[in-house]
């Protein structure tokens, strides 16, 4: 009876279970708002690493019925390999860890404008996707083409409020995100490599930003608009490796308005194509077509120099302001209006207006032109207004079809460092080098010549009152202007010890002071005693106090640069002769000779040591201190060594005098090289030490 009765909570529980299972707030499930998928069993959804867009896909549909979830967070490390695209609703996070990664199946043979991931419904809003890898597996769906539509990683549709950040995304055949009459779309902190199309494809929006992305194009554009307005791509770095196309594309075409488009602050170098590249078509107004191109870093771009779409910018169907970028080493032209694509849009008055941009060592190419700074090829429709640029070094001059500005500077820019791609300018007054200020011996000519209505404000004083011309014109890395400002640093005196003397005996000590910048120094003294020198060059004071003149003294001693100062004081003290010192008896010198290692050289008037034709000198002194008191110290000695030069002779070098006190006593009478005493040899010739 107890047994069966088990077994019908047993079969009541099970039954509950399932029961609970259906409801949406699962009783299983983590705590609002995040779901987890995981692959090794620890999420609320588990996957295998096959299908496993099946598992993702119930935990997105569960987020987007369920009011308190926001959020579906992917755990690493594993790669979750799908079949089948994953749709993400509004309101939603899809994240992950960064070593999470959603992979396409090989051989997937999806039709193409079939994505990785894409909106749930048309109109979803508030959609998030962060911190893992998407992988588009390219390698393992090789029979398709690239740039056709296949294997979008991202694609939404009609959506607002779009955020795709701090992503990898790789290896596909198509753009990493696409998204088509969308609003609100930020792309940021993404690296972005080797795609199959753009980086971002935005067609018909508005309001998109990219930012803060490093990009390296395979096969088309790092950043793309098509019919898009209010949009800004700034902070972005991009390159190709080889192959690719544009780092930037703006293509309009017919009558949608692009007349609110800034691409700005960006890095853009060795793109296969132009760096960036600006075109319309069809037939629409000049108004709807403007963009503000400016602080750019545009170099070496246009690597496929047998096509035409190159150049560091190039434009064609559209106004606007390009000013403050530099535009370094490009092929064809650094800056260039001419049709290479679709047919130019029809009518007239597209205006470029080119100002405070720094265009130098454009290259020649046989299909993107001759290596001109500025080139118009279509004069007939198309313009420019030059104003304060900097051009040098471009390989076929620096207009075509251009006419010159008398404000334009033809000199050397004098770049930081060309060779590493600092652009900053040279300045004697200062130069930001990516840590701090520093100065250079010369000063860029394009320092406050740039254009004299343009704002300057954002430049570090002194900036002249006027912008640079370049990248870094009105921006708070700016080079400075003027001479040098010279933060000059006080001296400062090194510490003097309170010294004492008696009457009748001579003090001397030298003062000195450091200074940090090496200025010339000067000294003085104040409160000097009667009789005392003090010399302001050396530093060095001297005085033999007289017997009445015992007593402390307080002496101040100065030093300067010639505009700040600093000062130390010292305390002499004077002390009463009571018992004068008997003056040294005898002084015992002894030369020993190495060539002569037996002979006795006894009293000689000099000290003869160093060595010369192979032999060495050494000199033993001896002072006879007998008629001191055994109890006394001596607590000041000085041993004055004269130098002797032959007339006609100079000193060669400094000298060195090593001074030792001997191990062993000698007699002054005996010693000699060999020998200390009568019969009695060193233990080392030449002296023990």
């Amino acid at each position: 009876m107890i047994a069966l009765l088990n077994q019908k909570l047993v079969i009541l529980f099970m039954t509950s279970c399932l029961v609970l299972s259906g409801i949406p707030a699962a009783l299983c499930m983590s705590s609002a708002p995040v779901v987890y998928v995981a692959g090794d069993g620890s999420g609320d959804f588990n996957c295998d690493g096959k299908d496993d867009h099946i598992q993702i896909n119930q935990a997105l549909k569960f987020v987007a019925e369920n009011s308190a979830y926001t959020t579906v967070h992917l755990k690493g490390p594993f790669t979750y390999v799908i079949d089948e695209t994953l749709l993400i609703g509004s309101n939603t996070i899809l994240e992950g860890d960064s070593s999470a990664k959603i992979k396409l199946v090989s051989n997937a043979n999806w039709a193409a404008w079939k994505p990785m991931i894409k909106e749930r419904s048309t109109g979803s809003s508030g959609i998030t996707i962060r911190g893992f890898t998407i992988d588009g597996n390219r390698g393992g769906n090789s029979n398709v083409v690239s740039g056709k539509g296949y294997y979008n990683l991202i694609h939404l549709s009609s959506c607002q409020n779009i955020n795709v950040y701090n992503m990898y995304l790789t290896n596909n055949h198509g753009d990493g995100l696409k998204t088509d009459k969308c609003t609100g779309v930020k792309l940021y902190n993404n690296k972005i490599y080797l795609l199959g199309h753009d980086g971002l494809y935005a067609s018909s929006c508005s309001n998109v930003e990219a930012y803060n992305n490093i990009i390296t194009c395979r096969t088309n554009s790092g950043l793309r608009l098509y019919n898009t307005n209010k949009a800004s791509f700034h902070d972005n770095v991009i390159t190709s490796e080889g192959s690719g196309g544009a780092g930037i594309e703006i293509q309009k075409y017919n009558t949608p308005s692009m007349n609110d488009i800034e691409v700005y602050n960006n890095v853009i170098y060795k793109t296969a194509l132009a760096g960036i590249w600006i075109f319309g078509s069809g037939s629409y107004s000049a108004s709807t077509a403007n963009v503000h191109i400016h602080h750019n870093q545009i170099y070496d771009t246009g690597t496929k120099t047998s096509n035409s779409i190159i150049g560091g910018i190039l434009s064609n169907g559209f106004g606007g302001l390009i000013e403050n970028n530099v535009v370094d080493g490009t092929y064809g032209a650094g800056i260039v209006q001419k049709t290479v694509y679709s047919p130019a849009p029809s009518g007239s008055g597209f205006v470029l207006t080119v100002r405070n941009n720094i265009i130098t060592n454009s290259r020649s190419s046989s299909a993107g032109g001759s290596g001109y700074g500025v080139n118009n090829e279509l004069k007939g429709t198309h313009s420019f207004v030059l104003q304060n640029n900097c051009f040098y070094g471009n390989a076929g001059g620096e207009y075509k079809n251009v006419q010159a500005s008398s404000s334009d500077i033809k000199a050397d820019p004098q770049y930081a460092d060309r060779n590493s791609r600092d652009y900053h300018l040279k300045s004697k007054a200062g130069r930001w080098n990516g840590n701090g200020w520093i100065t250079d011996s010369m000063s860029s000519s394009c320092i406050d010549t740039g254009y004299s209505s343009s704002d300057y404000s954002a430049e570090p004083q002194d900036n002249g009152g006027r912008i640079n011309i370049g990248a870094f014109g009105n921006t708070k890395y700016a080079s400075k202007s003027g001479t040098p400002i010279i933060d000059n640093q006080a001296p400062v005196i090194n510490s003097i010890p309170d010294v004492s003397v008696e009457a009748g005996k001579s003090l001397t000590f030298t003062v000195s002071a450091s200074d940090a910048d090496g200025d010339s120094l000067a000294y003085s003294a104040s409160g000097t005693p009667s009789g005392a020198t003090f010399d302001s060059k050396s530093g060095v004071f001297s005085w033999t106090p007289a017997v009445g003149q015992e007593g402390t003294y307080s002496v101040t001693f100065e030093v300067s640069d010639g505009k700040l100062k600093d000062s130390a004081t010292a305390a002499i003290s004077v002390v009463n002769q009571e018992n004068p010192s008997p003056a040294t008896e005898e002084v015992y010198d002894n030369r020993l000779r190495e060539a002569s290692p037996n002979t006795v050289y006894k009293s000689s008037s000099f000290i003869d040591v160093g060595g010369m034709n192979s032999f060495r000198y050494r000199d033993v002194i001896r002072f006879d201190l007998s008629e001191y008191e055994t109890s006394g110290e001596v607590g000041n000695a000085i041993l004055s060594l004269y130098w002797y030069y032959p007339s006609g002779t100079s000193r060669p070098g400094d000298t060195v005098i090593e001074v030792y006190r001997p191990a062993a006593s000698w007699n002054p009478d005996y010693v000699s090289w060999s020998k200390k005493d009568n019969g009695v040899a060193w233990n080392n010739a030449g002296g023990d030490w």
